[in-house]
């Protein structure tokens, strides 16, 4: 491992980069801001090493901006509808920060917020970041740590393991939100290059603010089919309500009914690098989100970053599973264990 200062934001606070390289060449490197997967660095299949995630320079860019590249989300990730919830008998009210909804818990989320580590053990590339989030933290009920372990392993799987404890029932849905461009973080659009997905079904959203209606549809026969692979921009543009409403790709994809044993979930590829990035999950949904709202920005290494200039892959409880009766429950109750996986393996074809 080697530890490098990455500078200080506004308020003086100082954050560290942690990185970690295995025998094939593939670095990893995290901040203890957000947990964030800051590069990626894989080898192509013409011997150079690309940084297939998209990031900044700076602490202080991270803060500032609201896309949430590679951070970790917390206590909840994706949308709840009007940031208001039920436990118990009682109502809890979070920030309203999109549209008339709460997402990934903010405004004050776990991606702005520095976190302790916790372990590294060097023999296995590892890394295992610490949040607490006292009884209350951005409106959730009971005391609760979470904990997510980064693992670089030797045949190039990125692996995040979270765990969570709480004092009381509460929400925990942790992700990541790491947006991937598989032919460099810095070569433009992500439309050219190809996905599939394991999901037969989706999770139907009522408008543009992308709550579910309750209802999972079937794929088959839409655009928003992927059970075959194709390039993500074929039908990106097509004539369909459900992806007018949004822009595009931003859908929670149903893996499955309730978490279970680990999944291959996704695979993607880009023809210009030969890079293949496969995707395993313990969760039961996946959102595609395809950077329909990606601002034009600065980001880093002199990088110009638009719309669809990466792709996110992010395995969690489906949205709004807490006012959803028929979609699994993302309750964690006081004394349980909250455990989840979700890895990233490349390969060069």
């Amino acid at each position: 491992m080697n530890q490098t200062s990455f500078g200080k934001d506004n308020k003086g606070v100082e954050y560290t980069l942690y990185s970690f390289t295995n025998k094939n060449n593939m670095t990893m490197v995290l901040s203890d801001l957000g947990a964030t997967l800051v590069k990626l660095l894989v080898p192509a299949k013409d011997g150079s090493v690309k940084d297939v995630v998209l990031g900044y320079d700076t602490p202080q860019e991270y803060i500032d901006n609201t896309c949430y590249f590679g951070t970790v989300i917390g206590r909840s990730g994706n949308r709840i509808a009007n940031g208001r919830f039920k436990i118990n008998g009682k109502t809890y009210q979070l920030g309203i920060n999109d549209n008339d909804n709460n997402l990934h818990s903010g405004p004050d989320g776990y991606d702005n917020r520095k976190w302790d580590v916790k372990a590294v053990d060097e023999e296995k590339n590892s890394i295992t970041f610490s949040l607490n989030s006292p009884d209350g933290d951005q409106g959730f009920p009971g005391n609760a740590t979470l904990c997510v372990t980064y693992t670089l392993s030797e045949d190039n799987e990125i692996i995040l393991h979270y765990e969570a404890d709480t004092d009381a029932d509460t929400v925990m849905n942790p992700t990541n939100h790491t947006y991937f461009n598989l032919a460099g973080h810095d070569s433009g659009k992500i439309l050219d290059q190809t996905l599939w997905l394991a999901a037969k079904g989706f999770t139907v959203v009522h408008d543009h603010q992308a709550i579910p209606t309750g209802e999972i549809a079937l794929v088959a026969g839409t655009p928003m089919d992927f059970t075959t692979a194709k390039p993500i921009g074929r039908d990106i543009e097509a004539d369909f309500q459900q992806m007018k409403y949004v822009g595009g790709y931003d859908h929670n994809y149903a893996l499955r009914e309730a978490p279970g044993e680990r999944m291959k979930m996704a695979e993607a590829h880009s023809d210009k690098t030969g890079i293949t990035l496969e995707a395993f999950t313990t969760c039961c949904g996946v959102q595609l989100y395809a950077g329909n709202s990606i601002t034009p920005q600065k980001g880093k290494d002199g990088a110009s970053y638009s719309e669809r200039d990466g792709f996110c892959l992010e395995a969690q409880f489906y949205p709004n599973a807490i006012n959803q009766e028929n979609f699994a429950s993302p309750i964690l109750k006081a004394g349980e264990h909250y455990s989840s996986t979700t890895s990233y393996r490349f390969s060069v074809q």
